[in-house]
């Protein structure tokens, strides 16, 4: 074959083949602002043995040149390389040129980016493109992206992931070549952009001067009816009552633009301020399609973000604008023929662009999140050593399953709130799941950045505390003792809903408190056993405080059924107002005290017995009543005896001491003893003695002294 030789032809490659191992016939391609470029290359070769492995993936250089032969270059990645058959006199291939962002949709993940400190999107895709060995990029940044909580990448190509958070930024992006390298250039205002080499261009009705190449051979100036409003809205679960509805009214002027609004929910921002800059960028990126232009030109130089001049137009309002290039399609032949002493006077390059005007800021479309259908499985994590972890809000750390680099700690994911059946102020149901635990995670519009944990579920290493199927019938709630607790450890109430066995269980691994603000009614339908005391070493309390009335009723129902309360030391009842009642309707009271006293004290009032029947009251050792006050004893009906079978009598008084019966009474005072009555009779069986240093015998009527003998001795 005919030897090929590149030489000053208007395109060329440069390949890690070799110099002309490949020439370059012709190319095709499109560049786009925030899109990755595509040329295919058609080449052709005196060899046909090019294998694969030489040129796929690697960087090739090709070019156009400018009149004065100077090279515009194209740099990238061959992506695909073919053989297509064999012309006349060579082998014939096709390439593909790709940037080496392309490479990122080659690689999915699924991922937590951020998990403890907080970082923005230009730090998470920092991180991401070092981690992946890319470093042939640049920022130019007016804005600083606002920090993350917490930021996945779920089921997204490292492309979609990155051009993703770029856009929510409103962060566009381009590629600038040169020999050897194109670097990514990621920037957010109008002059992010630079200056193309055909800096001032002209559209002329008739090419006056064909041989420049700074002409623009079609200008189509378009104008598109845009939205006159972008609102949002997002919630902030700390600042509930905070409204977060922000919008943004275009700087278009047309009729009845406003009233076309777009609207979305969940904007992705907690601070007003933060929405208004948000809604700011999704507006620019509305205004951004409403004027542009498309045409065609020989411009070599043109690449999105070139900015150029329009020098001349025969519209005289277009000139001197100033614009922005978004997308190039190139066109390049080479034509002819390239072997030694091959004519190339059919030669020709041309582009076909849009623009924007220089003055309008790029915002790329913005891109919905990946959604995720369903719901998910997670495990509770945190600190090493800890058994719970949560904050204020009752909220948990998981680990996804799909977690491949999270350490199961306290960094695997931020903060996750916690649903429950009931969530009031300061009143609700908690529960807050244990470190290890299997949990059910859904998520709030199917975002993977806001999860919400809905439920546990058992797993081999986590079963239910009641072993099934055995005890299907039982169902309750039993907890675990933490730290450091056993399955011996817990509290519990648990239901027992077999028939004939049915049952509710109540297990306090220590006190149980119960307060019962008003009414508290216990109906027992048969024994009733209450127990204080452990029978193991451990002591412990019960505490029952009744905020108003409690009654219990036992055997109300059956009409039958006892009480029996057994305490094993101290019995205290205290009644700090009102009275004490016992009603015995039918049956008898006893008062055994086995050993101890009795003691009975009415500090202020009375104390009153009413006996109906008998009253026997027996002491077998001394009794002794003190009476400060008065003693009264009235026997209504029946007789009053007191008997002292053994030992002696003895009454004891002050000032007097008085027996009465009727008109007849003796009286004992310190001063003597009257005896008084209609008759009164004193009767010795053995003798009567009377002795007195003086006695007085006196009658009013007859005296009268009768006995066998008769003795008056002076």
């Amino acid at each position: 074959m005919a030897e090929m030789n590149q030489g000053d032809r208007p395109i060329g490659v440069e390949t890690p083949l070799g110099k002309d191992a490949v020439v370059l016939t012709s190319f095709a391609g499109e560049e786009r602002i925030s899109g990755l470029f595509d040329f295919e290359l058609q080449l052709m070769s005196n060899r046909g043995d090019i294998e694969p492995a030489e040129i796929v993936g690697h960087k090739v250089d090709f070019y156009v040149r400018f009149p004065d032969g100077k090279p515009r270059y194209f740099n990238g990645h061959v992506n695909r390389f073919a053989y297509t058959g064999e012309g006349d006199r060579a082998h014939v291939y096709n390439a593909t040129v790709v940037p080496w962002m392309w490479f990122l949709t080659k690689g999915s993940d699924c991922k937590v980016h951020e998990t403890g400190t907080q970082q923005n999107a230009q730090d998470i895709i920092d991180g991401l493109l070092s981690g992946l060995g890319f470093t042939d990029y640049s920022w130019d940044l007016n804005r600083t992206p606002e920090k993350r909580d917490y930021c996945v990448q779920y089921r997204e190509t490292h492309y979609e992931f990155v051009t993703r958070l770029l856009a929510e930024e409103g962060i566009y992006f381009y590629f600038k070549h040169e020999q050897g390298k194109h670097e990514l250039v990621m920037t957010d205002h109008v002059n992010g952009v630079f200056d193309c080499e055909d800096a001032d261009v002209r559209l002329l009705s008739k090419l006056s001067q064909p041989e420049l190449t700074d002409n623009l051979s079609s200008w189509h100036h378009e104008y598109e009816f845009t939205t006159g409003k972008f609102a949002h809205k997002d919630y902030d679960f700390e600042k509930p009552s905070t409204d977060l509805l922000v919008s943004k009214d275009t700087l278009v002027k047309l009729p009845d633009i406003d009233r076309n609004e777009i609207y979305d929910h969940f904007g992705g921002y907690m601070a007003k301020a933060v929405g208004d800059e948000l809604a700011k960028l999704r507006m620019e990126e509305q205004e951004s399609g409403f004027n542009s232009v498309t045409g065609s030109s020989e411009c070599r130089s043109f690449s999105p973000g070139g900015r150029f001049a329009m020098a001349a137009h025969h519209n005289s309002g277009e000139r001197g604008g100033k614009w922005v290039l978004t997308a190039v399609q190139h066109t390049a032949d080479q034509g002819g023929h390239y072997f030694s002493g091959g004519s190339h006077s059919d030669e020709i390059y041309t582009n076909k662009f849009r623009c924007i005007p220089a003055d309008v800021v790029f915002r790329p479309p913005y891109q919905a999140k990946p959604r995720v259908h369903g719901i998910q499985s997670a495990v509770v994590v945190g600190p090493p050593g800890d058994e719970i972890y949560t904050d204020e809000y009752g909220r948990i750390k998981v680990q996804f399953q799909w977690d491949r680099l999270g350490k199961k700690d306290d960094k695997s994911s931020f903060w996750v709130r916690v649903m429950t059946p009931w969530a009031g102020n300061n009143w609700g149901m908690v529960h807050i799941p244990r470190i290890g635990h299997e949990v059910i995670i859904d998520f709030l519009d199917g975002d993977p950045d806001r999860p919400v944990m809905t439920g546990m579920v058992y797993n081999k290493e986590n079963m239910p505390p009641y072993g099934l199927p055995d005890n299907m019938t039982q169902s309750g709630i039993k907890t675990r003792s933490s730290k450091g607790g056993s399955g011996a450890n817990y509290n519990e109430i648990r239901f027992e809903d077999k028939k004939d066995s049915e049952e509710i269980c109540i297990h306090a691994e220590k006190d149980l408190n119960q307060t019962v603000e008003n009414n508290r009614t216990v109906t027992v339908g048969n024994n009733e056993t209450h127990k204080v005391g452990f029978d193991v070493q451990d002591p412990g309390d019960q505490s029952l405080e009744v905020y108003n009335d409690q009654t219990i009723k036992i055997g109300h129902g059956s009409g039958k059924g006892g009480q029996k309360v057994e305490i094993y030391e101290d019995r205290d009842v205290t009644i700090e107002k009102g009275d004490d009642l016992l009603v015995i309707k039918s049956g008898d009271q006893k008062v055994t005290l086995d050993k101890g006293d009795q003691i009975i004290t009415v500090s202020a009032g009375d104390q009153k017995f009413t006996v109906e029947g008998d009253q026997i009251t027996k002491v077998n050792a001394d009794q002794i009543i003190t009476v400060k006050g008065d003693q009264k004893v009235t026997v209504t009906a029946g007789d009053l005896i007191t008997k002292v079978s053994a030992g002696k009598s003895e009454t004891t008084a002050a000032t007097s001491l008085e027996l009465k019966c009727g008109a007849s009474s003796i009286k004992l005072t310190p001063a003597g003893i009257t005896i008084k009555g209609v008759k009164v009779d004193v009767e010795g069986t053995a003798s009567v003695g009377l002795s007195a240093p003086k006695i007085d015998v006196n009658a009013d009527g007859i005296l009268t002294l009768k006995g066998s003998m008769a003795k008056i001795n002076s």
